[in-house]
């Protein structure tokens, strides 16, 4: 007999080798319709795998994310069998589950284009093999059978991983035809598969290496129900319309110029007002928080690189460095803000009593991603972090932890992103030679951020093994106006850049000890960021952040002077307002302003000029009616003073 113990520390018996499945319907026969995988110590893995020893259990729904991902690893199985019916002599490399879907990547056989004229085809045939409800069967195999198999297959690329792999934990996985090689973890059959859609093909690097063959990449997505797949396309089409790149165009916000150079973000005037008072924002709050801003270059010298270990990290993804004609003097563009933080630090000798000192920066970063790596704004090559360094004494970890928590949460609020989870990333507690640091700092450090979260009314998801080798952290991803996740906001705790940058305080035993560094990040990027809150508002901002506030339509040109009176009016009464004084109709004026996420419009002409009003319209709503101009101003002023009194 084995005992199972449930999430709710529950704990049943059973007889060894009962499967997931089994487990399900001793519980309940509907529950065992509904689950399609099962957790057991950790791992995900099939319903119909036996366990033979006790165990932690779990079983996963298609609402939980470990069941999407062997629901979604399954699918991609089922596209490449299809792809390997259709087109014989396809090679494959990898495709596994992503946060939407899955891909595969491909080279099809020679004289052959995969393009989205193929698509309805091949979601045919994967309907066609659903109907025939194929097992998926697990098999361990030799590493030199392995190599027989696949290279009698042709199958160039699967050769090229089982060769990095260690003989006697090579798996593969068998539908119908299709054999895969592959860890899983996958649904029992393709049976639950119901509702298909490829949705993209686009050129890969095999392994993401420029200098290795271009691949066919496939991307797909599948649901158990239709009604599943109509909600996600009509969730897709929504995000087309929210596209920051889109969106960023028709705002005059930003652009990309090939001659400036791949991935180099060029911000115009209104987006340039969006960023600058964003970071405004930011800046108040680290005041009150205490703490102090600096400037450091945009280069460093290589070796400073080289002692934070950010140049054997981030060597390869990083520009060039820059030579001098000075023998053996190079720099090269920072890939990272740390390292000069801790110079910083270690300017002067420290005191137990400077501690937590608290070093902030909008700093500009460097690192060289791969062209078909590059979007928008949401990965750049040059990007702005809203850095911070707190360095600190053990005791202080949870209290600064708590310190960060708050800015980021007034952040979350002020920019109306209700929804969000955190993880909290720990050390494998029996991988502990990956880390660096003691026991007893890592264990006081996961300690500091387990309570912080505790004391916040914060739910994190623990994640054993997730943690960086320098640190335990703390990640928050928010959920946008549809659903969507992204990751904003990091605190990570780091004993590595002390260590190596040889940083030390003074304690009140008068002894030297080494500093814990906090790295922090609410916004993440300003790009990345900007990007984000383009997509989740649509572009329309809220009226204390928005470039433009009010934009003033004379109805023709008789009435500039009187527009441009009340747009003077309003600038000096801290309403930012502009004048449309194109020659164009009031309608045309109206739509293209509506465009430009404007949150209000004023039409002037004759009525309003002989009154001194203003006719209202608000983005989205339409006329409001009229008023006097000094009354607009001071509605605009009340409204803003609502929105940020609390922030």
């Amino acid at each position: 007999m084995i005992k199972i113990t449930f999430p709710d520390q529950s704990v049943r018996e059973y007889e060894a080798g009962i499967t997931g499945l089994q487990i399900a319907e001793s519980i309940s026969p509907r529950l065992a319709q509904d689950v399609i995988a099962c957790g057991v110590n950790g791992q995900t893995t099939e319903l119909n795998r036996p366990i033979n020893e006790d165990a932690e259990f779990v079983l996963y729904k298609w609402d939980d994310e470990e069941g999407k991902h062997a629901f979604w690893h399954t699918s991609a199985h089922l596209m490449a069998e299809a792809i390997q019916e259709l087109y014989p002599g396809t090679q494959f490399g990898i495709g596994p589950a992503i946060e939407n879907g899955f891909y595969y990547d491909i080279m099809p056989p020679e004289g052959v284009k995969i393009s989205d004229v193929d698509f309805p085809v091949i979601e045919k045939k994967m309907q066609e093999l659903v109907q025939r409800k194929e097992m998926l069967v697990k098999s361990n195999i030799s590493k030199s059978d392995a190599l027989k198999f696949f290279g009698d297959k042709g199958q160039t690329y699967k050769n090229e991983l089982i060769a990095e792999l260690e003989d006697g934990q090579i798996t593969t996985y068998t539908q119908g035809n299709f054999t895969d090689l592959c860890k899983g973890p996958h649904l029992m059959s393709t049976a639950p598969i119901k509702a298909i859609k490829i949705l993209s093909v686009a050129a890969a690097y095999w392994r993401g290496d420029e200098k290795r063959p271009m691949m066919t990449r496939m991307y797909g997505i599948t649901f158990p129900k239709k009604k599943l797949l109509d909600e996600y396309l009509q969730k897709l089409e929504e995000a087309k319309k929210r596209d920051h790149r889109k969106i960023g165009k028709e705002m005059d916000l930003f652009f990309f110029s090939e001659r400036v150079g791949k991935g180099l973000p060029m911000w115009l005037p209104k987006g340039t007002q969006l960023r600058l008072r964003l970071q405004d924002f930011l800046r108040k709050i680290q005041k009150k928080y205490g703490y102090q801003e600096v400037i450091t270059p945009h280069i460093g010298g290589k070796s400073l690189y080289v002692t934070s270990g950010h140049y054997a990290h981030y060597g390869k993804d990083s520009f060039q460095p820059i030579h001098t004609p000075e023998e053996d003097e190079e720099y090269m563009l920072k890939p990272m803000n740390c390292p000069h933080h801790c110079e910083i630090y270690a300017l002067h000798p420290r005191s137990y009593k400077e501690l937590p000192l608290r070093i902030a920066e909008f700093g500009t970063v460097y690192r060289y991603e791969q062209s078909g790596e590059l979007h928008g704004l949401t990965r750049v090559r040059s990007f702005t972090q809203d850095d911070a360094h707190i360095f600190c004494r053990p005791d202080q970890v949870k209290g600064e932890f708590l310190r960060v928590m708050d800015i980021i949460s007034i952040i979350f609020k002020a920019l109306d992103f209700k929804e969000f989870e955190a993880q909290i990333s720990l050390r494998d507690p029996s991988n502990k030679e990956k880390y660096i640091g003691s026991d007893e700092v890592w264990e006081e450090a996961e300690r500091a951020i387990i309570e912080a979260c505790e004391e916040k009314g914060l739910n994190a998801r623990k994640e054993l093994g997730e943690a960086a080798f320098y640190g335990p952290k703390l990640d928050f991803m928010i959920k946008d106006a549809i659903g969507r996740r992204w990751q904003l906001g990091t605190i990570q705790v780091d004993y590595n850049l002390p260590e190596r940058f040889k940083l030390e305080y003074t304690g009140s035993d008068n002894d030297k000890h080494r500093p814990v560094m906090i790295h922090r990040a609410p916004f993440g990027s300003m790009e990345r960021f900007v990007a984000v809150l383009i997509e989740h508002t649509a572009g329309h901002f809220p009226l204390w952040l928005t470039p433009d506030q009010v934009i003033v339509l004379p109805i023709s040109e008789k009435f500039n002077d009187y527009a441009q009176k009340v747009n003077a009016y309003l600038n000096a009464n801290d309403v930012r307002s502009t004048v449309d004084e194109r020659n164009e109709k009031i309608g045309r004026k109206i739509r293209d302003n509506e465009m430009k996420r404007i949150p209000y419009m004023l039409v002037v002409g004759e009525k309003e000029q002989a009154e001194g009003t203003v006719s209202v319209r608000k983005q989205g709503q339409g006329d409001q009616g009229s008023m006097k101009f000094e009354d607009f101003a001071k509605k605009i002023n009340e409204e803003v003073r609502q929105m940020t009194e609390n922030l």
